[in-house]
This record gives C-alpha cells, structure tokens and sequence, in this order.
C-alpha cells in the first residue's frame, strides 16, 4: 500500500511586491517551499548590505572583503552587484544617526541618488530606528528619487503617517517595522493602509532574531505571521517578510570573539560565515522573502540552501 503525503488545503497568498524595475518578492500561495501544495512564484531575494560610512569596528573576517571600498558606497555596491552577484543592495543611512555622524536629509539623498545610479540591481534605502530622523531622511529620499521604485524603511506606527503619505506621493513601497509581534504588525499595515497606502507597497519587517539571540521567538513570530496569511487567509498579513539578517548575525558574541578568548570556538571566520548562513536559512523555512545580509561567502551557502530545498520538494512532487 502506498503512503500518500497530506496536502494541506491553503486559503490565502501572499502579494507580489515589486522593487526595482521588475523584480517580484512574495507571491506565495504555499508555505517555505511546499511546492507539491502550491506556488512558489519568485524564490527569495538576497540582498548585500551597503553603508553610507566606514563600518571599522566589524568583524576582521568581514572587513577584509570590503576593506578597499568602506569608503566609497558607490564602490562598495558596484562590488557587491559585479563582484559577489547581489540580487539586490541594502543602503543602510548609518550616517544620519542622531547619535552619530548626524548627517543631514539633503546628504542621504545625494548618497542615494549616486549609489542608485551606479547599479543595475534594486536598491533598498534604511534608515537608523530613529523615528524623527529616519521621517526627515526617508520623505527627502521620496522626493529626490522620485521616479525609483526604492523600497524605504523602517516605517513605525510613530512616523507611519509621515512617511507613509511621502511613499504614497512617489509610489514608493515601505517596509513597516514592529518588534516581534503578530498583532502590532497587523495594526501597522492596517494603519498605513487606512492611510491609503497600497496593499501591494507593504513590505512586513518583524524584526530579526539571529541564532542563539531571539531566533527562536523570532521563528515563531514569522509562523504565526504566515499562519494568519495563508492559513486564515488574513488579507492584512499578506505582505512579503523582510529579515535584517547581517548586523544581529554578525553582533553575536559567537561570530566575532577570537580564538584566543575562546579557543574552543574553532576558526572565527568559518564560524561568523556559519552563524550568519544558519541564521539565513532558519529564516527562509519560516517564509522569509527578503534576506540583508553581509559576507559573500555566506550568501553562497544559503543559495545551496535554496537550490537543495527545491530539489527535494521536486522529489516529493515526483514521487
């Protein structure tokens, strides 16, 4: 007698969104690679993290892959499009940190506007977490490209108003941050779309948990999101996942102490490469649709990681 898998009968799908010019996230009407249940129309995006100032107190196993072009953004993601073949660049406005460098709006949106012109790859433009600067930098950069599909982020319940009505006048999609709950990012997608913000500009940020730090409320997190969408087809929750892998990897005391403080750890460049891929892959299998990450090599591993998923779910709908 043969054994003939379950198919779970889903209800809902996800929306496509586009960044860029033509490059679609989400579209799922299956859960992470459930392909003898249903459509997987765009494989994940993996995105490099670009910054708009030198990052030196990263790890030495990640500064010595962009150590040539820390300084220059439009170099640095020039490399990561040509070089290590990104799907897409983060630009993260480390700069217009209050706390920092403080950089001004009308600076960011010179930096954007050169980095944007230098790739042939989505760009996607973030900010610090600040609310009130990230509102001042995130509508300058609407209105300075206004003719880019650039999605912009992070957009809180704080400032969803501000920037959202700046998204909504340039057609820019958003990226609606909350921390690590289901119903918080349910009520920030319902108020930007009260505002008038399109369905299918809304990009779902949950927050990113990475191995050994969160990763497991993150997972779960993620679940519940794609349970709502797709289980009780919860047509407010069915945006595209958006995972900020690459600092909460690479911040992790096991990815960067040295062999001499923990000699029992093993080589400190295999092991940030390990926890920044693990980190990845965990999240792809809980519906991520658009991974931030850091170091090339990691970026390879988590491509096997897709290519394996989708060969043995071929096995399972060939057999």
């Amino acid at each position: 007698m043969s054994f003939e898998s379950p198919i779970e009968q889903i209800k809902g799908k996800i929306r496509e969104v586009v960044i860029g010019e033509a490059t679609k996230i989400g579209g799922e009407s299956t859960y992470p690679f459930h392909l003898w249940e249903g459509d997987m129309p765009n494989l994940p995006v993996i995105a490099l993290e670009v910054y708009d100032e030198p990052q030196r107190e990263w790890p030495e196993t990640v500064r010595k892959v962009y150590g040539d072009v820390m300084d220059d953004p439009v170099a640095w993601a020039k490399k990561c499009q040509d070089e290590f073949g990104a799907d897409a660049i983060a630009l993260k406005l480390g700069s217009t940190d209050p706390n920092g460098s403080d950089a001004s709006a009308e600076a960011a949106a010179e930096t954007v506007k050169k980095v944007n012109s230098a790739i042939d790859i989505p760009l996607i433009v973030y900010g610090t977490g600040s609310p009130e600067k990230d509102t001042e930098v995130l509508k300058k950069i609407a209105e300075s490209l206004a003719d880019a599909n650039i999605p912009i982020g992070p957009v809180e319940e704080s400032n969803h108003r501000q920037i959202g009505a700046a998204a909504m006048g340039y057609k820019k999609p958003v990226i609606a941050f909350t921390s690590m709950d289901v119903n918080l990012a349910k009520q920030l997608n319902v108020l930007l779309t009260q505002l008038g913000v399109p369905e299918d500009k809304i990009i779902i940020d949950p927050t990113t948990g990475a191995l050994g730090y969160g990763l497991d409320y993150c997972y779960s997190i993620m679940e519940r999101d794609r349970l709502a969408a797709l289980a009780q087809n919860d047509g407010k929750m069915q945006m595209p996942i958006f995972n900020n892998v690459a600092p909460e990897a690479w911040k992790a005391k096991e990815a960067k102490v040295s062999e001499e403080e923990e000699p029992t750890f093993g080589d400190v460049g295999t092991r940030g490469i390990l926890w920044e891929a693990v980190t990845a892959t965990s999240l792809l299998l809980c519906g991520s649709d658009l991974l931030v990450m850091r170091h090339p090599e990691a970026v390879k591993l988590v491509r096997q990681a897709i290519e394996g998923l989708q060969e043995q779910a071929k096995e399972i709908i060939a057999s």
